[in-house]
């Protein structure tokens, strides 16, 4: 059988009632309702691509968090989970925790005070064009990419689930997003982000409920899987001594370095698809408390995303096995599990509810690359480098144009997900590749004055550069791995979690080399963009637990019981 062939038949698992179906047709009627309703109020630049800035604490704290909970995220870590077990969860936990709260009280108060509509125009700021213009080409690259993933993720879940053709799923609710984006800009996607937050939650719950009830709790379910996986599977740090004493193949280093210190802290500062939320915010306050609203709930996300996984070691009949294997062999792969926990779990009703949870997570994510991909062409390439003397009413028409142009090419890139084991593996190494040394450069320019123009630049290059080269060193020579990832036996993620913290110390010294020889900016110019000559704004006098340092001692108090319960 073709791998062509084997893609088309895939086994019907449901069918859709009457009152599933719907539950589904309401759902796309109301995002696209949003979007027509809001696009007289998104004429200005301001509006599209900033939605006005004028975004509540809540609201842009519940979006920050909703366009890293898309259909990608939902089926990608169930699949990770399968694959590795309670591992997986260190990507919501320590590789995300610390870095969400350090964008709230270290980093949030420079890019608001700027004003700027992006990550690349803090660099534009910081170390000038070259910059500014590498840093967005690589994000705008990287966000088409990671725009194809969640096609693709929504499109298995409704082959295999419902059975319907895959073009067909891919066409249908990427043309959705690219309308009610088109229309309402930025206010759209943030406002449809918070209903499908809710959506996605009450949709998500009702596998790790049954899911629990039917394997007889926490205690039954981790017997369950030591007996058909591994003991390992169920562990989150007691396993990372040594890097073949764990399902991913890592030492604790490139979960505390690679992932905690690097690439999560690149993610969740500098990835302009979230950060772009928080801009959103109507005042400081409200920017620096948006972070830990979202990181409070992102605690809680492993329930939803990483627990149907773990289900699905010990209960579902079938081995699944890598993307690229099943779809040789006409089998089911890692990302497959969710899909199947549904179809095994949800009746009618609440299937068209599940189902729609997971539409809602595509369309989130999708958005979220959308907007984002949009308001970086607009802003940082094509105003700056090809036509920047243009009306402010000829920008929003661009953006418009450009989500069109966006969700086109993200439809082209949806199948490169194929040659990965698993989604997340795909998504990691996109991480690696360009959220790692930009993180590196953004700290640098943000915590140390002497940081120089060419010292920037080509520490970005030199450090995206040698993540790339990285990557493909290890495909050409599989043995390589033992020097990228520091042991034969890591996976995927692992060799990810390597590659992101060489190329962020590659980054980091090439920069202070450079800089060491070039002159670096006068002290005057580097008001509000470096610590130690900047003014921050103070929250106001309010009562302490009003305060956003008080709320995210809480939060880092909960994150440190957490990963001593499951320890």
């Amino acid at each position: 059988m073709t791998p062509l062939l084997a893609s088309y038949l895939v086994t019907r698992l449901v069918r859709l009632s009457p009152v599933d179906i719907a539950i589904v047709v309401f759902y796309f009627a109301l995002v696209l309702s949003i979007g027509w309703y809001l696009k007289g109020r998104a004429n200005t630049g301001e509006d599209f691509f900033m939605a006005g800035r004028e975004m509540t604490a809540w609201v842009a704290g519940l979006s920050f968090l909703s366009a890293n909970l898309g259909a990608l995220e939902l089926m990608g870590w169930a699949g990770s989970a399968y694959q590795y077990g309670i591992l997986a969860t260190h990507w919501y936990w320590v590789g995300a925790i610390p870095a969400m709260l350090f964008l709230a009280l270290v980093m949030m108060p420079f890019y608001y005070i700027s004003k700027t509509h992006s990550v690349p125009g803090y660099l534009r700021l910081r170390f000038g064009e070259p910059s500014r213009a590498l840093s967005a080409i690589s994000f705008a690259f990287m966000t088409v990419l990671m725009s194809g993933v969640n096609m693709f993720a929504m499109a298995k879940v409704m082959q295999i689930v419902l059975g319907w053709n895959i073009n067909f799923s891919i066409w249908v609710s990427s043309l959705t997003v690219a309308i009610y984006v088109t229309l309402g800009g930025l206010r759209s996607a943030i406002f449809n982000e918070v209903l499908q937050f809710f959506l996605i939650w009450a949709g998500s719950l009702l596998i790790p409920i049954l899911g629990l009830y039917e394997a007889g709790g926490w205690s039954n379910l981790k017997t369950q899987i030591a007996g058909r996986a591994s003991p390992e599977y169920v562990h989150l740090w007691s396993t990372l001594g040594s890097f073949g004493s764990n399902p991913m193949g890592i030492h604790w280093t490139g979960i505390v370095f690679g992932l905690g210190a690097i690439i999560s802290m690149g993610y969740w500062t500098t990835d302009f698809l979230v950060v772009q939320r928080i801009l959103a915010a109507k005042d400081i306050r409200s920017a620096e408390i948006a972070p830990i609203i979202g990181a409070a709930f992102k605690m809680m996300v492993p329930f939803i995303v990483i627990l149907p996984g773990l289900l699905g070691l010990a209960v579902l009949p079938e081995k699944l096995v890598p993307e690229s294997l099943a779809t040789a062999t006409g089998g089911h792969s890692y990302n497959d599990v969710l899909p199947l926990m549904l179809a095994r779990y949800c009746g009618p009703g609440l299937l068209g509810l599940g189902i729609t949870a997971l539409i809602a997570g595509f369309m989130s994510g999708m958005a979220g690359n959308v907007s984002a991909f949009t308001t970086v062409w607009t802003y940082d390439i094509y105003r700056p480098l090809i036509n920047s003397r243009a009306s402010d009413h000829h920008y929003v028409n661009m953006g418009r144009w450009t989500t069109v142009i966006g969700v086109l090419i993200s439809v082209g890139t949806a199948y490169l997900v194929m040659q990965f084991a698993s989604i997340m593996d795909y998504v990691q190494a996109l991480f690696s590749f360009f959220i790692a040394p930009l993180f590196g450069t953004v700290v640098l320019g943000m915590l140390w004055k002497r940081a120089s123009g060419p010292g920037g630049f080509w520490g970005l290059l030199s450090g995206t550069l040698c993540s790339i080269g990285m990557w493909a060193w290890v495909k050409i020579d599989p043995n390589a791995l033992r020097y990228v990832a520091l042991s034969a036996h890591a996976k995927g993620l692992a060799q990810d979690m390597y590659q992101a913290l060489w190329s962020f110390l590659l980054c980091v010294t090439v920069t202070v080399l450079v800089s060491a020889v070039t002159k670096p900016m006068p002290d005057s110019e580097l008001t509000g963009l470096v610590y130690g000559l900047t003014e921050l704004p103070e929250v106001g006098s309010v009562p302490l637990y009003k305060k956003p340092v008080f709320w995210a001692a809480v939060v880092a108090l909960v994150f440190i019981c957490l990963n001593i319960i499951f320890w």
